[in-house]
């Protein structure tokens, strides 16, 4: 690996030194390392990077999260102040587009600290471009609660945090780790001899085929504990949004996007983008365990389609030409539409215990996919 990129070389710089290592610390090195790492060396949105989220593809998508924070702001008592957090704020579209629709209820918008939470210095620079004349502040973890609330949003955030892998091999998990390959300059999947930690485990065993692939998230389940635990101490609510599944189960998710294709997830670690579908019902899990109430997962499209997304392309349209309308209906198709983004990807909100009812969960608390 003596032409390898940075990250190749340090991974296999660790491996010969230590041995195979997880799968979630490939990841954490792979997305994160400061020297060539996924996030830390490019902007891979849009057209001209690797893959596309909802902000990017309509408007809509941001002023509709917007009008929720407003919203939710009202039913938890209308604090003020309180702050506004997004994880990982991609270009930093999203906020923008929420902030535009927070001034329909400018004691809102007054009242909103926005805080942003970023790790890659090239985000940060764009994001402080398109939010340049708004008061925001950037932090690269969970900021302090400061005894106020917070609503929280995390758009495409957990998909990204790492996972580990385990393997049903002769009736037990055995973790699945990444070795150098010693037929090729690059790198294997193998076996190692970690234990998974989620409770599920035993009952997936028993249901699993030898070979089937099981997937937990420590790095999930600590985030959206800590996040519960805030939001059931100083009050507000979170909104995670992302692909994922309803219920713990078998299967390999773990892929890897570069230029919008798949890739085999070991090659070119550090550029391209790695990703694992979201269990959320470990998410729900974890936020009982923090002691917040849980609303969903719910699909998108529904999610979308109970706040108002169709109002607000009908409103859109009434201003545009034949092109802009086009593009309306195209984006409303990709958002919420059951052969794209409108099943795939789950929205799941966290609330103070006390809170009855949030916008867009028709179901009430505690109801789930």
């Amino acid at each position: 690996m003596a032409k390898a990129k940075p990250v190749a070389r340090r991974l296999a710089g660790l491996i010969t030194r230590d041995g195979p290592v997880s799968v979630a610390r490939f990841m954490e090195i792979a997305l994160g390392d400061t020297d060539g790492g996924y996030y830390a060396a490019r902007d891979p949105f849009g057209a001209a990077g690797d893959f596309t989220t909802a902000p990017e593809i309509s408007q809509m998508f941001g002023e509709l999260i917007g009008a929720w924070c407003a919203d939710t702001w009202q039913r938890i008592g209308a604090p003020d102040p309180f702050a506004l957090i997004e994880f990982g704020p991609g270009r930093g579209t999203l906020m923008v587009d929420a902030l535009r629709a927070l001034k329909a209820l400018p004691a809102c918008r007054d009242a909103a600290h926005v805080r942003l939470i970023e790790t890659s210095t090239v985000l940060c620079a764009v994001q402080r471009k398109a939010l340049h004349d708004q008061d925001a502040t950037w932090y690269n973890s969970l900021p302090p609660a400061d005894g106020i609330p917070a609503i929280i949003i995390a758009n495409e955030f957990l998909d990204a945090l790492p996972i580990r892998q385990f393997v049903k091999s002769e009736g037990a998990w055995r973790e699945r780790c990444v070795d150098i390959d010693p037929q090729g300059d690059g790198f294997r999947f193998t076996l190692g001899t970690g234990v998974p930690q989620t409770p599920h485990a035993p009952e997936l065993l028993a249901a699993a085929f030898d070979g089937d692939i099981m997937e937990e998230s420590p790095a999930i389940v600590s985030l959206v504990g800590d996040i519960a635990a805030r939001i059931a101490v100083t009050g507000g609510a979170a909104l995670f949004i992302d692909y994922g599944h309803a219920r713990s189960a078998v299967g390999d998710t773990l892929q890897a996007v570069q230029r919008h294709k798949p890739v085999n997830p070991l090659d070119s670690p550090g550029a391209a983008d790695l990703t694992a579908h979201v269990d959320f019902q470990r998410v729900r899990e974890a936020a009982a365990a923090g002691g917040a109430r849980c609303w969903g997962p719910i699909d998108q499209g529904s999610f979308l389609t109970q706040i108002g997304i169709r109002e607000r392309a009908t409103q859109l349209r009434a201003a545009a030409d034949t092109h802009q309308t086009s593009d309306i209906n195209a984006a409303l198709t990709r958002l919420i539409g059951p052969a794209e983004m409108g099943t795939l990807f789950k929205i799941l909100a966290l609330s103070e215990p006390r809170l009855e009812q949030l916008a867009g969960f028709e179901y009430g608390a505690d109801h789930d996919a």
